[in-house]
């Protein structure tokens, strides 16, 4: 399955550059390999990556690669989707949700209607 070029990786290193001190939006997808729920998701975060290219960021962080920043934001199954605004956490999403949900909580965030 091809990336989204607009999918950015994240990691422990990157994520406080990245998300923390984002000038947008940012929808981070907390993921693994093995997570079948997360593969199920992804081509719909790829989506909304080339949807809201420009408005808002979209990243993913593998959480067995990054341990401390899925450790710091409790994510305890994944997937988890968290919504970043001015680098605080403003909605969380857990589980292979469909876009719709997704969506809605970035409109809210970008300031647009769904």
């Amino acid at each position: 399955m091809a990336e989204s070029a607009n999918v950015i990786t994240l990691t422990d290193d990157n994520f406080e550059d990245e998300v923390l001190d984002a000038d947008q939006p940012v929808l981070v997808d907390f993921w693994a390999t093995w997570c079948g729920p997360c593969r199920q998701i992804a081509p719909i975060v790829e989506e909304l990556a080339d949807e809201y290219e420009g408005q808002a960021k979209i990243g993913k962080v593998d959480v067995d690669e990054n341990p401390e920043t899925a450790q710091e934001y409790g994510v305890r199954s994944i997937p988890t989707l968290l919504f970043f605004k001015d680098g605080e956490a403003e909605e969380q999403v857990v589980g292979a949700a469909g876009k719709q949900p997704l969506k809605e909580n970035l409109e809210a965030l970008v300031g647009q209607p769904a």
